[in-house]
């Protein structure tokens, strides 16, 4: 490498600790006896993004290293080049002269070049008799040499992100191939649970997927998938055993599954994010790894539409009302349904199990209601819940507290629903007033 020294920059052009640094890094650097300079250039290339150069940048930089006649950068060598700018716009492809000047800038402040002003500010050499370069003034190539191993370090890290990310977005292919399939499944089999609900929770996380996500955005998105992926499976398998069990003749016929899942995906601890649930904007897609599975929703629905009262354990009746009702005392509820409207008790049941998920009700407290009161009286209760939701801090512990009352008798809708319907009603009958 040639003895460089320090050299301020010609004309108005100011002296910067940068330059300085960069100037002293290229004479002090790790002596390294010659590299290719093609290959660091590749590296360089690799390396872009984490030495803030840009493309342009590097097509200057090419331009620059087809004026070194030789292909090896060495030690000892004069790894100066004095190209004018109007040579160097023919090697960039006819670039401007005002834009290579900009990107030489930028290669000099990254420490990839150094600048070697002549007392005038040309770029030439002077020749000895022999030929040889006596004296050159130009760009000096000697930072590339001394930054070698920096640079080919920097390029194997990029190179293993990009190749982390393709496993990962090849992985996230697999999960989503592997989520609709099983859904399909599930729909087909007609076994029983809210897989539209699933499906649009599913595709509610996809299309927040930003169009260029970064490498945590992707793992956390994988390992979503992979939990709600192992979940559909687990209640798949778990019907495949129990139809197998059912068509056994030596099988005990009313053997009980439990509906009650080990897996906890929600958590109805109250924080300050779920103190007003009526914070939320009213939204047709849930999140995804508060959907409620199958597990969650075992009791048939036509057991509780073909009949207006559950039986509790104590023998106390609980109430239900029209549907009708329940949607003018909480109309909230509605833009939660289907298409954003509630046609039927399919599509109420189908929209309390998207605001369960969004108020983080858990699914022990959501089925110890469901045991008590009834599915379709579990879903008019989450309805008036979601309705007074800035009155209601841990909208879990409050349907743990109806469900412990109903046990006892001490519960009822209508008192509620009443009080909503004139809640509601209030505000229109002064209007007309």
């Amino acid at each position: 490498m040639e003895a460089e020294h320090v050299t301020t920059p010609f004309g108005r052009r100011p002296m910067t600790l940068a330059m300085l640094i960069a100037q002293r890094r290229a004479d002090h650097g790790k002596s390294v006896r010659s590299v290719d300079k093609w290959k660091i250039y590749r590296a360089l290339c690799e390396a872009k993004p984490l030495l803030g150069v840009t493309d342009r940048a590097l097509a200057v930089l090419n331009a620059l290293l087809s004026f070194y006649p030789k292909n090896e950068l060495s030690d000892g060598a004069n790894l100066i080049v004095f190209p004018s700018n109007a040579q160097l716009s023919l090697r960039a492809h006819g670039m401007a002269e005002q834009t290579i000047r900009r990107h030489l800038a930028a290669l000099i402040a990254a420490g990839l070049l150094a600048r070697r002003d002549s007392p005038n500010g040309k770029r030439y050499a002077r020749r000895n008799r022999a030929g040889d370069l006596n004296e050159a003034y130009g760009f000096s190539l000697a930072p590339l040499l001394s930054r070698t191993e920096e640079i080919e370090h920097l390029a194997a890290e990029v190179v293993a992100e990009r190749l982390h990310v393709q496993s990962l977005r090849e992985h996230i292919s697999l999960h989503r191939r592997d989520i609709t399939k099983l859904i399909e499944t599930a729909i087909a089999e007609d076994i029983e649970g809210p897989w539209e609900a699933v499906h649009l929770g599913f595709r509610a996380l996809i299309d927040d997927l930003p169009r260029s996500p970064n490498v945590a955005q992707l793992e956390t998105l994988l390992e979503k998938l992979g939990r709600l992926r192992d979940e559909i499976v687990n209640r798949l398998e778990t019907r495949a055993e129990t139809t197998k069990l059912g068509a056994n003749p030596y099988q005990n016929e009313r053997h009980i599954q439990n509906s009650d899942s080990e897996s906890q995906i929600e958590s109805e601890a109250p924080s300050t994010e779920n103190a007003s649930p009526r914070g939320f904007a009213p939204r047709t897609t849930p999140r995804l790894l508060n959907i409620p599975l199958p597990s969650e929703t075992r009791m048939p629905v036509s057991h509780t539409l073909n009949n207006s009262h559950s039986e509790i354990g104590t023998g106390i009746e609980l109430k239900s009302f029209p549907l009708d009702l329940i949607l003018r005392a909480c109309p909230e509820i509605a833009a939660y349904g289907p298409g954003g409207q509630i046609k039927s008790w399919r599509d109420l049941l189908a929209a309390s199990l998207i605001v369960k998920s969004m108020l983080e009700i858990s699914s022990g407290a959501y089925g110890e209601a469901c045991a008590a009161m009834g599915t379709e009286n579990t879903a008019t209760v989450i309805a008036c819940i979601l309705q007074r939701g800035s009155h209601i801090n841990s909208a879990g512990a409050y349907l743990r507290d109806l469900t412990r009352r109903t046990k006892k008798g001490e519960f009822a809708i209508g008192p509620m629903l009443m009080s909503l319907l004139r809640a509601n009603t209030a505000p229109a009958m002064r209007k007309i007033a």
